[in-house]
């Protein structure tokens, strides 16, 4: 017999307001670094070359705020040259202990110099000598090679911070779209979108109910 829809008069109302869609991601965000359990800030990041041949990968979430969400990388790997070539992107939250995904649409702007030397040297030292000596998605031949090239990194540098890079970078999504998909019986999920409108100097999120 196939499952019913449940007779359930709240499934009528949205568990998601139509208000801030920054303060709905700080309250979901807060929720899943208590619930999930490995990487609460693990987000996929979609870039697409000028041409729009998609591609998709997991990167880590390093700030967020009214001004958008932040994440580093090398600009030299495949997703730093597609960023580089099509400064837009879109970034998906799956937080399956909350049964939650959230998606994020806009354009991408480069952080400053300082903000990457400040993140790149808030990184342990082996992680800032493993970026350093990484052609990252170039062709390896031998994994021996990468870990001499750590190796020479780590001689160069005995002591302290190793200088950062400089195609170590980090990029802020700017986003003009927000979708907030929360699960819910009967495959009567609640699905919310918030679009920015409006004119440079007032601007303001419209929202509108999606269906599941």
């Amino acid at each position: 017999m196939a499952d019913r829809i449940p007779d359930d008069p709240a499934l009528t109302e949205s568990a998601i307001p139509a208000s801030d869609p920054f303060a709905i991601f700080e309250e979901w965000f807060a929720e899943a670094q208590d619930s999930e359990p490995n990487d609460p800030n693990a987000m996929a990041l979609a870039t697409a070359t000028p041409e729009g041949a998609p591609s998709v990968r997991m990167v880590l979430l390093k700030g967020h705020g009214p001004d958008g969400f932040v994440f580093y990388t090398n600009a030299q790997s495949r997703k730093g040259g597609e960023i580089r070539a099509n400064m837009q992107a879109a970034l998906l939250f799956h937080w399956k202990s909350l049964r939650r995904q959230i998606r994020i649409e806009g354009p991408l702007e480069e952080v400053s110099a300082q903000m990457a030397d400040d993140y790149f040297h808030s990184r342990p030292r082996k992680s800032q000598v493993a970026s350093a000596a990484s052609d990252q998605s170039r062709p390896l031949d031998d994994r021996q090679v990468y870990y001499d090239r750590v190796a020479q990194v780590e001689a160069e540098y005995p002591e302290g911070d190793i200088p950062r890079p400089s195609h170590w970078t980090g990029f802020r999504l700017r986003p003009t779209a927000i979708e907030f998909w929360l699960d819910r019986p009967g495959r009567m999920h609640d699905r919310r979108r918030f679009t920015l409108s409006g004119a440079a100097d007032a601007l303001e999120w419209d929202s509108t109910l999606l269906y599941p």
